[in-house]
Order: C-alpha cells, then structure tokens, then sequence
C-alpha cells in the first residue's frame, strides 16, 4: 500500500523538486500539491494523506498555523515540517505542538524518500541528532511539570528518557535488553497517558519536565 504524501511549499522549484522525487520513488503517491497553509488545510481534509511535507514559512497562513489545525482534525495525517535552518523556533513549536519530525530542504533525495517512509511507519525521531540540538536551544527547562511523569512506570519513564536522547526502538530495545515489540508497547503506552501524538513531541516533553537535563546524558 503506498504512503500518499500532500506536499505544501510556496516556492515552486522546491515544491516541484519534492512532487517529482515522490513520485519516482518506489511505495509513494502524491495526494496533491499546494502553495500557502489554506490550501494545505482543505487538501488534507479532502485527500487524506498519510503524512504532509509542510513549509513553515507560506503566504495566507503559515505552515505553523496550518499544521496545528490539520493536526487537531478528527484523523490527521503525519507532518514533516520543511525549512531552511536547523535551528528555528518556529519549527521547535511545531514538533511541541505535535509535528513528527522535520526536513531541511537541502537534505539529500534519499534521505527525504527514507524520512518520510521512517515517519509514515511512526518508528523513529528525523535526524535525532539536530532535533536534540533544537530542542536543547529553545526548550524552557521545567515548562512542563515533572508531576505529568508521575503517571508513568519506571520503565516508561526510562524508555522516555532515550526516546528523549534520540535512540530509536530498536536501540532502546538493545540498551535495555527487550524485545523491540516491548518497546514500542512501551513508546505508545506512555505516548497515550502523556497525550502526545509524535516522538518528537515525546523529545520535547522529556526536556521540558526536567527529564533530560540539555548537557547531561
């Protein structure tokens, strides 16, 4: 079954860029093309994609405010927030807000084919590497209150810890010597009692409430 992709970008090389490279890549279809946050909005709802590709800066409604109302629909799709600098507050209020992840418009094609597949599976955090140091640059230490861990398991509240340093199941299964199946009980158990939607939102929630303290490991 093909994961269908609704690519949202003002610029028309870029967005062209992405359509082309969806659609000679292998297991993908393109649900539809647009240019600002409106239309985005209305073709998510019509289309149903699996995940959006969304440009954080557009004219009507930006890629910010259009993500959080596609994301409060009632079956929203995955979204890959795309932008031009790693560090941006605007996307670190996506990934809080429930964004799964984002692109820098200058990744190489494979990467993207590989991160939106990666995203379209709900496996793993896009480049947990960069995400750290975005996160570690805009979060507010202590935002969210450490009491919202209370509700968690030892185990969920660890899973969460390496969740939060970037691993992906499959490492945290072998750090913590489970099956991967175990794992990912875990990840969504925790994901439900916390109400996050993204792992990358699970990264931000692991910084805010003091979890992961930024320098420490």
């Amino acid at each position: 079954m093909s994961i269908r992709v609704l690519v949202a970008d003002d610029q028309p090389l870029i967005r062209a860029g992405l359509v082309a490279l969806l659609r000679a890549a292998q297991g993908f279809e393109v649900a539809g093309e647009v240019a600002d946050g409106e239309q985005a909005i209305a073709l998510a709802a019509e289309s149903r994609p699996d995940v959006v590709l969304m440009d954080i800066r557009m004219p009507v409604l930006d890629g910010l405010a259009a993500s959080r109302r596609i994301l409060a629909s009632s079956f929203p799709p995955k979204i890959i927030v795309l932008t031009t600098f790693d560090l941006d507050e605007y996307v670190y209020t996506a990934l809080s807000e429930g964004a799964s992840g984002f692109l820098l418009k200058d990744m190489p094609p494979q990467r993207i084919i590989s991160a939106v597949r990666a995203v379209a599976e709900g496996d793993i955090l896009l480049a947990p590497q960069i995400t750290q140091r975005l996160v570690e640059t805009y979060s507010s230490f202590g935002r969210a209150s450490s009491e919202a861990l209370d509700q968690l398991t030892p185990r969920e509240a660890e899973v969460l810890r390496l969740v939060g340093n970037g691993l992906s199941n499959s490492q945290i299964a072998g750090r913590l010597v489970l099956s991967e199946a175990t794992v990912k009980t875990h990840v969504k158990r925790l994901m439900g009692k916390l109400g996050l939607s993204s792992r990358a939102q699970a990264v931000v929630v692991a910084y805010e409430s003091g979890l992961i303290v930024p320098g420490r490991r």
